[in-house]
């Protein structure tokens, strides 16, 4: 056994599992995993705070606490910020310091190892297409195993299912790698272009292979009955259930509705949803990572030639100013270097009939532009008018405002009853109404007696006993919240 710096060192990674606050650390951490198997690695603290709220376990989180909580994951190193100054447009924007937050790779790995019922596999990220060729072979033994064993049915259904897992994973890890922090800063270096071409031609090849089989696969899907995978996943539930384990009993309608999900993410993988499939998207992927290391190796190539030949051209740009025979002949050699001193430019040339750039300035037709004097002697005379009178348009304004507030307030007393807007006895909620009964609660629990008054002048006060999280039917969806009570005193 070896002994190392790493073996003895404390893994600080691992404090989010049991910190003080490990409800809140767990749900940011696996909303961030979620999403880096969407392949969506960079993060804002706005989009954390949406994600917490949307659970309703949360109802009293503030964007405050979540930023103290990623403070605090980054300080772990399970997260890694970097200020994100592409829209900053301000000194006090860039001293607010907007971060983006990344996944680190020992948290990656110990999410994944609380993962244990997924049965996720941790192994070196790479592009393989004989996995694609696994799975096309698999997917057409279909046909031939209908009449087959259940023990074989079980065995190519645990094998299509690890070469899927496979693929799917070792996809994303490697994607990863190439859009990590490191990768990027590595991009930029003139070592790169060593290994540049490996790369994309490593790329390229997969998708090549991956557009060969997904075109077949996709094909051949679709035109397998549903009844056949049911019988199929039938077989291989009952052969999974015929096993003998020591530990608790599991129930078959969980190990089938498991293994219906799996053939789901195949289908969906394949096939997709709505026309849009994630074989689509890993090429499009994919592509992207091509062309921006294409244009990161041409950036690096134009920075290495800028200077090369600097000084000959310097040179030989003195020998010729050394063979002109007057100053005037200087003149015109170095408007042909440099460019024109002072060039004359053409202005007020207006509503042009072609846009072809060999059109000339003889050729466009006449443009009239219309002089006025500097001079302050002579000014434009300016004509009066008389002021228009717009108490007509105000009046109407002002009775359509009241008109609208009018059906507001009738909106608003059918959410009244006795006295009481009970936001769980609500059948539906549009969209103004609720604006409006949320600046009431607002307004109630922000004041120490949770007491306010409304724009008319009516009093009420906030009922939280036996608070619980209800669901409020919406026009524009279900709205998530507390069960307060909105109560009008006589």
């Amino acid at each position: 056994m070896k002994i190392n710096e790493k073996l003895t060192k404390p893994i600080t990674e691992v404090n989010y599992l049991r910190a003080e606050n490990v409800d809140r650390y767990r749900v940011i951490i696996r909303y961030f995993y979620e999403q880096y198997e969407k392949i969506q690695y960079w993060l804002y603290k706005e989009d954390v705070f949406e994600a917490m709220i949307q659970t309703g376990l949360f109802p009293n989180y503030t964007l405050d606490q979540c930023q103290s909580d990623l403070s605090s994951l980054t300080e772990w190193k399970n997260l890694i910020a970097i200020q994100d100054t592409s829209k900053v447009t301000s000194i006090e924007e860039f001293k607010n310091r907007k971060y983006r937050y990344q996944l680190s790779e020992y948290t990656i790995e110990i999410e994944r190892m609380t993962l244990k019922l997924e049965n996720l596999q941790v192994e070196g990220a790479s592009l393989e297409p004989t996995l694609l060729e696994r799975i096309q072979y698999q997917i057409m033994c279909i046909e031939t195993l209908q009449d087959a064993s259940m023990l074989e049915i079980h065995t190519w259904w645990k094998d299509l299912n690890a070469n899927f897992i496979r693929l799917n994973q070792n996809y994303q890890d490697y994607i990863r790698t190439l859009n990590s922090a490191k990768a990027e800063e590595m991009m930029k270096t003139e070592s790169f272009l060593l290994f540049k071409e490996k790369i994309i031609s490593y790329l390229r090849n997969f998708v090549k292979g991956l557009q060969e089989h997904a075109m077949i696969l996709e094909d051949y899907i679709q035109n397998i009955p549903f009844e056949t995978i049911v019988i199929l996943i039938e077989k291989a539930v009952n052969y999974e259930m015929s096993i003998p384990r020591m530990d608790d009993k599991i129930q078959k309608q969980d190990i089938y509705d498991n293994f219906m999900a799996r053939w789901d993410s195949i289908y969906s993988w394949f096939v997709g949803k709505n026309g849009i499939s994630e074989v689509n998207r890993m090429s499009d992927i994919t592509n992207e990572i091509i062309r921006k290391i294409t244009r990161y190796a041409q950036q690096i190539g134009e920075l290495q030639n800028q200077g090369a030949n600097r000084a000959e051209e310097y040179k030989h740009i003195s020998d010729l100013f050394g063979k002109c025979q007057d100053l005037n002949q200087a003149h015109k050699m170095s408007a042909l270097f440099f460019g024109v001193d002072k060039p004359l430019h053409m202005q007020a040339i207006h509503n042009r009939n072609t846009d072809s750039i060999d059109s000339g300035v003889y050729e466009e037709e006449i443009t009239y532009y219309a002089l006025e004097p500097r001079t302050r002697v002579a000014t434009v005379k300016t004509k009066r008018q008389p002021a228009q009178d717009y108490n007509l348009e105000k009046e109407q304004q002002r009775l359509e405002i009241l008109e609208h507030k009018q059906a507001q307030n009738e909106k608003l007393k059918n959410y009244i009853q006795d006295g009481v807007v009970d936001f769980e006895k609500i059948d539906i909620l549009d969209g103004e109404s609720r604006k409006i009964l949320l600046s009431w609660l607002s307004e109630g629990l922000n004041d120490v007696s949770k007491t306010a008054k409304t724009d008319d002048g009516r009093d009420f006060y906030i009922d939280d006993s036996n608070l619980k999280t209800i669901e409020v039917k919406c026009e524009d969806g279900i709205f998530v919240m507390p069960s307060y009570r909105i109560c009008f005193k006589r």
